[in-house]
């Protein structure tokens, strides 16, 4: 089967993403990524580009010590892989370009992946490139507007197509955290997102139907489901509220899938 794989450099898409959103580059404390958002986002890009279904994303970032929880909230996101590579005491990252070009050769020689689309600007990308499209891969470069300034040339000039993100595209995923506390809200409720993404995928169109017709009531079987499941993910019992939202969003996304 003919499968398209994302690779995703994230510390090119914050910097090159908030400049142009922002007019500067923010540090990571200050940004708020929506997860649910930005995986549909890659997944639907990747598929329209290349007229082949999604492998997975693989998103590449840096960290001191230990996952952050950004990283561990994207694992845990269907069709997400997150490798790290190190931050040095400078702040700069080391080992993400070749995770990147290692997995993109893997990939290609074991046939896993027919296309690629690949989110970076770092010109030590482009072996991983040129020795990926020997095996057959095409390679969909995606950048952050304006490109042509923020991506290596030679990158540029190896990819077999380029796209361009613009402000419209990233303001469906990044945003300015107005607090930690506010942050760590949007979090916990990208997660519930999640889990409700997942149980709307698991209910049979039939069943779906039916439950489009019983709009704001769920019956006890999907409820527990729902439940249960946000348990087992979040490791808590959900409150009061959680449990409201997470119905809100079951039905909102089971609406959104008609």
């Amino acid at each position: 089967m003919e499968r398209v794989a994302v690779f995703v450099d994230a510390g090119y898409l914050f910097a090159a993403g908030t400049k142009e959103l922002f007019g500067e580059q923010l540090k990571r404390e200050d940004v708020s990524l929506n997860y649910v958002a930005v995986e549909e986002k890659l997944r639907l890009a990747a598929e329209e580009h290349s007229k082949l279904d999604l492998l997975r994303i693989y998103w590449y970032d840096g960290a001191y010590l230990h996952p952050t929880t950004q990283h561990t909230e994207l694992a845990r996101l269907s069709n997400v892989k997150v490798r790290l590579g190190l931050i040095n005491s400078r702040g700069e990252q080391k080992g993400v370009d070749s995770l990147i070009v290692t997995d993109m050769i893997t990939l290609a020689r074991n046939r896993a992946m027919d296309s690629c689309m690949l989110l970076t600007g770092d010109e030590d990308i482009r072996v991983g490139v040129l020795l990926a499209q020997e095996y057959g891969v095409r390679v969909h470069l995606l950048g952050i507007k304006p490109a042509k300034s923020n991506q290596s040339n030679l990158l540029r000039q190896e990819a077999d197509v380029i796209h361009v993100w613009e402000s419209s595209d990233l303001k469906i995923f990044l945003s300015k955290s107005s607090s930690p506390e506010s942050g760590d809200l949007n979090q916990e409720r990208d997660l519930l997102r999640v889990v409700a993404q997942e149980v709307v995928d698991s209910v049979s169109g039939e069943r779906a139907s039916e439950l489009k017709i019983k709009d704001g009531w769920l019956p006890p079987d999907i409820d527990g489901h729902l439940l249960s499941k946000a348990r087992k993910v979040t490791g808590n019992e959900l409150d009061r509220d959680e449990k409201r939202r997470i119905r809100k969003y079951f039905r909102e996304l089971l609406k959104e899938r008609s």
